[in-house]
């Protein structure tokens, strides 16, 4: 026993330390039987076009009407209805489960892409909030997240002031969506300014062409906030199935106009001249745009006016100083009439992007209805027709759908523009392409099955992730040659994102593996394990991705993690990230396992590097406790008593490394788990030194 337990902590330093990039033979383990992808998705094809549909009665979801309670129409002719569907989104056992605090978060896995989830983008505006509008995005926000969001939805919190990242942004973990919501604050680059409508300042002519505190218009700032919408409806469409974006601004017109023009004759009184140069610019044409090609990426936008319920009347911050006592009550009257105004002409443009892909503008309302955005989402109709030729015209065809029953209301997209999927997908991905996609996406690409399990760890040189990575040698195309030998070319592409999206870190490794005779034999039963480490150099929460590409078979596999990189500067007592394997009985390749995987009854082993421990005067040595804590669906259901970290024999007592085993007791109910290890520093007097670090794994019957 402690021949293996020496064993462990040999090979758990060799994976805090090491630096190269190793091929280990990996036990094997169960898999997922692989589901053919069902016809979910809005297609435009020259065989069939598909349109999403809602039915509600009295604000809720009806789904059990059939083919013959609707009608659809294709510019004013009636089409028969070859194909029907309710998808439901939500499966079965999908209500929230919520974790105790200072619990890991409940989830952490990506979603298989044909799981039933929803996939939604909650896209905040800051280049068009004002500050009190953001206050109220962040509280609705966490709300929303709490109260409505179940474990499988996929979900990304965009900036369109923000790096834009997209796809790596959409996450079921709630550590990820969290940081998201952090980084929700308003922008100094806002075209709204600090308060939903300006101050009235008589001595003060606002001129529209006029550059913001960044240098940019207002009008230049809203082709900002369209193209950002563009960009994350384009990478959306990269993901399976109906998808859905809400979009959070206090302004989105359809056109801009400045607010003088709003004016009536006399208007002017309240300190705005009559001939101020005014700068109209129509939004229409990028707006439908926009539209199209979200119905293309099978993407349902919703909108929500976040000025909410507004006071239009004169507030302590309005000026009518110059304005004569007999002009005033009208200056008071063109005040109110013009904010009224800009506020509807505001919200135009959202507003036209709702309706024209199916979803809906939430208005007048402070608490911002999410939840009523939550129930349209869990799931839809999907009605298929067959085209005529006349379909494929490069025109745009309107679209007309009706259910027969009285009392229901049905909503779906506007209409398609009669070019093929096709004619859109001109070119085919190329291997490459494939692995760059794979590398964002939010599933994890299985043709290739590909585990990962990634750490911060740190050494004299510096603070790195790494990564370790199981592959079924099954999945490659190995190529014999004469002498007996087979032969795989892997590329390994690793990625490392911040928490606004954008690229920390990328690196590209080559990998040809060689084996024969029961090397071979033994790879194809029992996998491979491959580690490779990426540096990061600042403390901060990444997604680190990985893509793993057969390049004879142009096959891909992809998995990504939440990994947190605290900073070492700062004295305080901090924990790598954990190495778990498995125990006694179990093939020593387990330790440090990719897969996570154990069965009921069997050991698992752990370790963990520590660092900025305290150290006695007098022994010169730390004195640090590790207490073992099991979670499952976000309840602890195992706790032990701190243990001492055993510091004899430590290579470098300033990184220590801990060790333990856990007996996974038979009475276990089988799924996903989290070990949490919480390290106290019992020679920090002054407060209570703590470090906390966990690792989601799976038991198995």
């Amino acid at each position: 026993m402690h021949r293996q337990a020496n064993a462990f902590r040999t090979y758990a330093c060799l994976l805090l330390i090491s630096l190269s990039l190793n091929v280990y033979p990996q036990t094997p383990q169960p898999q997922s039987p692989t589901k053919t992808e069902v016809d979910d998705v809005v297609k435009i094809s020259t065989n069939l076009v598909q349109v999403d549909a809602v039915v509600t009665k009295d604000g809720k979801q009806v789904r059990d009407l059939k083919a013959e309670d609707f009608e659809i129409y294709e510019d004013g002719r009636k089409q028969l209805i070859s194909s029907f569907a309710y998808i439901s989104n939500v499966a079965a056992s999908a209500a929230a489960v919520h974790s105790e605090a200072g619990g890991p978060p409940v989830s952490s896995k990506p979603p298989e892409a044909n799981a039933p989830r929803r996939v939604i983008a909650l896209v905040v505006d800051d280049l068009g909030l004002s500050v009190p509008s953001v206050e109220s995005v962040r509280k609705q926000l966490r709300k929303f997240i709490e109260e409505d969001l179940a474990p499988n939805d996929l979900v990304a919190i965009i900036r369109t002031g923000g790096t834009m990242g997209a796809l790596q942004q959409f996450t079921s973990d709630r550590r990820m969506i969290d940081k998201a919501l952090g980084q929700v604050k308003w922008n100094v680059c806002s075209r709204i300014g600090t308060t939903v409508f300006t101050a009235i300042d008589p001595l003060r002519n606002r001129n529209p062409q006029e550059a913001g505190a960044c240098g940019n218009t207002s009008v230049n700032s809203i082709y900002e906030t369209m193209r950002s919408l563009r960009f994350i409806v384009d990478a959306m469409g990269e993901i399976p199935g109906r998808k859905s974006l809400v979009f959070f601004s206090d302004s989105l017109p359809r056109e801009e106009q400045d607010f003088a023009s709003t004016f009536a004759p006399g208007d002017e009184q309240i300190g705005v001249p009559s001939n101020i140069s005014v700068d109209n610019r129509n939004f229409g044409s990028m707006l439908y745009k926009i539209a199209e090609k979200a119905i293309r990426s099978s993407v349902v936008i919703y909108s929500v006016d976040t000025s909410g319920l507004q006071y239009t009347g004169l507030t302590a911050a309005d000026s009518l100083s110059t304005i004569t006592s007999p002009n005033s009550n009208n200056a008071i009257n063109a005040a109110m009439r013009q904010r009224a105004n800009q506020q509807i002409q505001r919200r135009e443009g959202a507003e036209l992007i709702a309706q024209e892909t199916g979803g809906f503008l939430i208005q007048n309302s402070n608490s911002f209805d999410l939840n009523r955005i939550a129930e349209d989402q869990t799931g839809y109709y999907l009605l298929g027709y067959r085209p005529s030729d006349e379909t494929f015209n490069r025109k745009f065809h309107h679209i007309k759908a009706r259910v027969k029953k009285s009392g229901l209301t049905l909503r779906t997209r506007y209409g398609f523009m009669g070019v093929s999927e096709d004619e859109v997908k001109a070119t085919t991905k190329s291997p490459t392409d494939k692995a760059a996609v794979a590398l964002i996406s939010p599933f994890g690409a299985q043709e290739v099955t590909l585990d990962l399990n990634a750490f911060f760890t740190s050494d004299k040189i510096g603070s790195f992730v790494r990564s370790i990575i199981y592959l079924n040698a099954r999945d490659l195309l190995f190529e014999e040659t004469p002498d007996g030998w087979h032969d795989a070319k892997i590329q390994l592409r690793g990625i490392i994102f911040g928490n606004n999206g954008g690229v920390i870190h990328q690196q590209t490794f080559d990998r040809k593996i060689s084996l024969r005779g029961e090397t071979y034999e033994r790879a194809l039963r029992d996998g491979l394990m491959m580690q490779f480490d990426m540096p990061v150099k600042r403390p901060g929460d990444y997604q680190v991705r990985v893509a793993a590409l057969d390049v004879t078979s142009s096959k891909v596999g992809a998995a990504g993690m939440f990994v947190q990189v605290p900073d070492l500067t700062n004295s305080h007592l901090a924990l790598s990230g954990i190495v778990i394997g498995g125990g006694e009985g179990q093939h020593a390749s387990d330790l440090g396992s990719g897969t996570r995987r154990f069965a009921l009854g069997s050991q698992m082993r752990f370790a963990c590097g520590i660092y900025n421990s305290v150290l006695d005067p007098v022994s010169h040595l730390p004195q640090v406790l590790l207490q073992i804590q099991l979670y499952r669906n976000g309840k602890q259901v195992l706790s032990s008593q701190p243990i001492p970290v055993d510091v004899s024999n430590q290579a470098d007592v300033a990184r220590l490394v801990a060790t333990g085993v856990l007996r996974l007791k038979p009475d276990l109910e089988p799924g996903p788990y989290f070990l949490q290890l919480v390290a106290t520093d019992s020679l920090v007097k002054t407060r209570k030194e703590q470090a906390v670090q966990w690792i989601d794994f799976e038991i198995v019957k």
